[in-house]
């Protein structure tokens, strides 16, 4: 396994995250919200990586001027 290029934590399907982040055009904060979302259960802490995925959510919703 490629720890650089292609993390276990990234490769447990036939879709890797930033393809499908770069194919959707995510941009930064909804792509990294992605990213924790789909790693959560496969890398040690998924209450964590939800956290930062709401994190990242809350960040582009404050963007887009619905803060709440």
């Amino acid at each position: 396994m490629d720890t650089v290029n292609h993390p276990k934590h990234y490769a447990h399907s036939t879709i890797e995250v930033i393809d499908a982040i770069e194919a959707w055009g995510l941009g930064f904060s909804l792509g990294n919200a992605v990213k924790y979302i789909a790693r959560a259960d496969h890398k040690g802490n998924a209450v964590e990586d939800l956290r930062k995925a709401l994190w990242y959510i809350q960040r582009e919703l404050d963007r887009r001027g619905m803060v709440g």
